[in-house]
């Protein structure tokens, strides 16, 4: 198959990027993959990428090439296909617009992907009828703009099928999106073999790793890790990342006084080597939406003490097995978590075992197989009669179900603003 992957900046940082690089990779093993950039922003990409896998851009940011856009007064005015309830909308432009568009209107391959929830738009509403259309959804719809998903709900029933990184977001897309004739499957983010040994699990250090921002909750986790020093003043934190809760982080630290016991290592290049200093990785989040560095962990033979937020931990740790899953915001739980695999020198081995047999799982060559499985069958249906009646549906000028239910969600939304205008009308009386 020719398989182009459309994402936002692949010269970019973040689990997205790291992802679909990885997929990209193991599908060039047998497919012919190109990966499109949106934005390009420096001259080589941070993650190294298969050579096998092509990579072009599409907006030249670059400020000292010769080729950059940054001048082009295209570039200045706002988008107009790029749905505005998208949380990038400020990035997209009237620019970034005609170029989509017109890498669509040529696109010559069997598959085009999508990455965020604005391409995707763009990809159910230009892409060819004859190429396979996936959106990928790399967060969760939960976490959408009530906007953004109306639009999605009046524009995905024209894609073949949405991915989501855990089921229950596939189970949130079918029951709130009602997608027939859609396939919504889930398909873990891929990690590969970091090709270093795995954890001796000797060194007295706990790590954590992500980004320094609230959603994450490492102020629970530095108070929690206060109460396991108490108890075992042998052991250490280790925190990767950086990100806009720095500062606040560091104050805590000082005010608890446990600068001894938790150092702020800032980011890491390649974090599976600094998980492998460790022997046991925590998670503090309220919201994972799949938990990359959990399965980064287990690759490197760490068991994963997390809380279980939505909704990616559950899915990936079975509890008691490669790691102990804690209710969110609980800090004696998370404290007591910690301590029961710090104490247990056994159970933490047990379980880090378990765990490096999990990660295998995650392994691109694996994902990618599955990413196969699904993109064959949508080849296959496209050819049979339900997919020729589809597209029959299309060709008659009809969006569908899609549309009929994004009417009546608008239609509810004016109910609901009429409502609460008659109550604040009667208050006022």
């Amino acid at each position: 198959m020719r398989i182009s992957i459309l994402i936002h900046n692949a010269y970019g940082v973040g689990g997205t990027i790291r992802t679909t690089y990885n997929l990209a990779g193991a599908l060039a093993e047998r497919h012919e993959v190109e990966i499109v950039s949106v934005f390009r922003h420096r001259q080589d990409p941070v993650f190294a990428l298969d050579p096998r896998v092509g990579l072009r851009h599409l907006v030249d940011l670059r400020r000292k090439s010769a080729t950059s856009d940054l001048e082009n007064p295209l570039y200045h005015r706002p988008a107009k296909v790029f749905p505005s309830g998208e949380n990038r909308y400020e990035q997209y432009s009237l620019l970034t617009d005609q170029r989509i568009g017109a890498y669509l209107a040529a696109l010559d391959s069997d598959v085009v992907i999508g990455t965020r929830p604005g391409l995707n738009v763009h990809i159910a509403r230009q892409a060819p009828r004859h190429v396979i259309r996936v959106a990928q959804e790399h967060l969760t719809l939960e976490t959408h703009s009530v906007p953004l998903v109306l639009t999605l709900r009046r524009l995905y029933p024209r894609l073949d099928a949405v991915t989501t990184t855990t089921a229950a977001d596939a189970e949130s897309y079918r029951r709130r999106l009602r997608l027939p004739g859609v396939r919504v499957v889930a398909l873990p983010n891929s990690v590969p073999d970091p090709g270093v040994a795995p954890s001796t699990l000797d060194a007295k250090y706990v790590v954590a790793a992500g980004r320094l921002a609230p959603v994450k909750r490492y102020g629970d986790l530095i108070r929690a890790f206060t109460k396991v020093a108490a108890e075992r003043p042998d052991w250490g934190l280790r925190l990767y990342g950086g990100g806009a809760q720095e500062e606040k982080l560091r104050q805590l630290i000082e005010s608890l006084e446990i600068g001894d016991k938790v150092t702020m290592m800032g980011t890491a290049a390649r974090i599976e080597p600094e998980m492998a200093k460790g022997s046991l990785l925590a998670v503090s989040s309220s919201l994972e939406s799949f938990g990359m560095t959990i399965v980064e962990a287990m690759r490197v033979g760490l068991p994963v003490v997390s809380t279980d937020c939505p909704l990616g931990p559950g899915e990936i740790i079975t509890d008691g097995v490669d790691g102990l899953l804690v209710p969110p915001k609980d800090v004696d739980a998370l404290a007591a978590a910690m301590l029961r695999l710090i104490n247990d020198d056994e159970l933490r081995r047990r379980m880090g075992r378990a765990a490096l047999e999990k990660g295998a799982r995650y392994d691109p060559a694996e994902i990618a197989l599955a990413c196969e499985r699904m993109l064959e069958e949508l080849l296959e249906r496209r050819s049979g009669p339900a997919g020729r009646l589809r597209a029959a549906g299309r060709r008659a000028g009809g969006l569908g179900v899609g549309a009929v239910y994004a009417s009546k969600d608008l239609a509810r939304a004016a109910k609901r603003r009429a409502r609460r205008l008659r109550k604040r009308l009667r208050a006022k009386g």
